[in-house]
């Protein structure tokens, strides 16, 4: 069985690393540059870095910031925000960037996952859904949260994996920054239609939470942010306290 991975997550506004609740109300964590060097040491499996205001202002993600991460840490790296174009990936991947993380545009052009699968292979491509559960389905939202699409979530995730992505990122909008646990039922409901690897995000307050999202969620892969941002949870604490759990991570 692959192992379990952790994922501290930087969402970066404005240049610095920040925390939001339920995608709002967002306070400083500090710089990206020296988070993503300080986790790469601590024993993070990967980071994701975030541009996530950079749909909605219809910018392309700072790449020299790119640059500057990937140069301080020795970890796979995911970059997310205002990619819209194969040439907007060939840029990042170029920067040092080990995958692209793609939202607003995947569910606006879903022609981009094959386009990206097909140049770079599907492992490049991750696919993050947002997500609400509203009347009884879970149903997705881009540009940072702000826009319904009118797409389920489980329709959505099977497309994009059909269409060619490597991985899927969900984040569940009801659970982000509640540090009440992840969305284990939906995660788990992912996982049995998927055979790609999926990634949870959103609710991890406790390192219970954590077991709960890899036996209960059945999640390959557990982000977080503010937990790891403020000193809540460290790495290393956490992956002694899931191998005690036999659950398989990376030492």
């Amino acid at each position: 069985m692959l192992a379990k991975r952790i994922i501290p997550c930087l969402d970066v506004k404005d240049g610095m690393t920040v925390k939001g609740v339920n995608f709002v109300n967002f306070r400083s964590a500090g710089d990206p540059v020296e988070l993503g060097r300080a986790y790469s040491k601590a024993g993070a499996d990967e980071l994701v870095f975030l541009d996530i205001t950079a749909s909605f202002e219809g910018r392309k993600t700072f790449v020299e910031m790119v640059r500057r991460v990937a140069e301080n840490v020795n970890i796979p790296f995911t970059v997310g925000g205002g990619i819209g174009s194969v040439d907007d990936v060939g840029n990042l991947l170029n920067a040092g960037a080990d995958k692209v993380s793609i939202n607003s545009s995947a569910i606006k052009s879903p022609q981009l996952i094959s386009d990206i699968a097909g140049n770079f292979g599907c492992q490049v491509c991750v696919v993050a859904i947002d997500a609400r559960f509203d009347n009884g389905e879970w149903m997705c939202y881009v540009k940072g949260g702000r826009v319904p699409t009118g797409k389920r979530l489980y329709d959505w995730a099977y497309e994009a994996q059909e269409r060619g992505a490597g991985e899927i990122l969900f984040t569940s909008m009801d659970h982000d920054g509640v540090k009440e646990g992840f969305a284990c039922d939906a995660l788990a409901q992912l996982n049995s239609m998927l055979s790609i690897p999926v990634i949870a995000s959103g609710g991890g307050g406790t390192m219970e939470h954590f077991r709960d999202v890899f036996t209960a969620g059945k999640a390959d892969a557990a982000l977080a942010a503010s937990v790891f941002h403020f000193n809540e949870i460290k790495i290393s604490e956490l992956k002694d306290f899931l191998s005690s759990n036999n659950i398989n991570v990376r030492r």
